[in-house]
């Protein structure tokens, strides 16, 4: 993907996010990893680049974090009119975020294994991966709950429960789900795109 145009969206989506969000401490806590993961991005693109399927993915993760915070992930405009439209019971913009959660880094892992020959065997690399992906998914649970410790009432937004009882769960299962789905449904394209870039690397 285009590193400018790449660039251009991220920090066209993350103004608008800034601009009347919600609640502007919910937008802190949901944009922080999109600014962290643009951050980490930037410095390695010369010593690490990745391949084109993997930057759009990443972006489209930060955009879906972005409105998140714009909206707070309860709140979402579009999700609220599904919900209406299919009688649910909640806004279920928070269970695209976790299942965006384990679909993108499925693949950033996938990559990171691969190219850094970590695991021999495709199916020891799918298990590790998917472990990795509940690792992550299980630490941002426990990041929430710590700055709901913190911050008490005002952490309601971030946590988007909506009086679920087992929200924490479903989350880590739409993650993991994600990263099923990331692996059936991309690995040729991924395998295409890596060796097209070892190839380019070798020149």
């Amino acid at each position: 993907m285009n590193k400018t145009l790449w660039i251009l969206t991220f920090f066209t989506v993350l103004l608008w996010s800034a601009i009347e969000p919600k609640d502007y401490f919910t937008w802190f806590l949901e944009v922080l990893p999109a600014l962290i993961g643009a951050v980490i991005l930037l410095k390695t693109y010369k010593t690490f680049e990745l391949t084109p399927i993997l930057y759009f993915f990443i972006l489209l993760h930060c955009i879906v974090l972005m409105v998140g915070g714009h909206y707070t992930y309860a709140e979402v405009p579009l999700f609220d009119t599904l919900k209406d439209i299919f009688q649910m019971e909640r806004n279920n913009y928070d269970k695209l975020g976790h299942f965006t959660q384990g679909f993108v880094p499925a693949l950033l892992a996938r990559e990171i294994l691969i190219r850094k020959n970590v695991v021999n065997g495709t199916q020891w690399r799918i298990y590790i991966i998917l472990s990795i992906i509940l690792a992550f998914s299980a630490f941002y649970e426990l990041i929430e709950w710590w700055v709901a410790l913190a911050s008490g009432e005002d952490a309601e937004a971030f946590l988007g429960t909506q009086g679920y009882i087992w929200d924490t769960q479903s989350d880590m299962g739409f993650a993991l789900f994600g990263g099923i789905i990331s692996l059936l449904t991309l690995s040729k394209l991924h395998d295409k795109q890596l060796n097209k870039l070892k190839k380019g690397n070798n020149l």
